[in-house]
């Protein structure tokens, strides 16, 4: 962890972000898990996966 993290971090503790930020925030991290979840449960389609071109 950088210094530039710590700053964040102390900055976010003295003046917490509002409740609508904290919202998106938790919905965008669900959302990602949501994909994850769904990718390992279903799997990843073949015509998505990257191909090796032949030299």
């Amino acid at each position: 962890m950088s210094l530039r993290h710590l700053w964040q971090m102390a900055r976010w503790a003295r003046n917490r972000p509002s409740e609508g930020r904290v919202k998106l925030v938790l919905a965008v991290i669900a959302l990602c898990a949501a994909v994850v979840a769904l990718e390992w449960l279903v799997g990843f389609p073949d015509g998505l996966a990257p191909q090796r071109l032949p030299r």
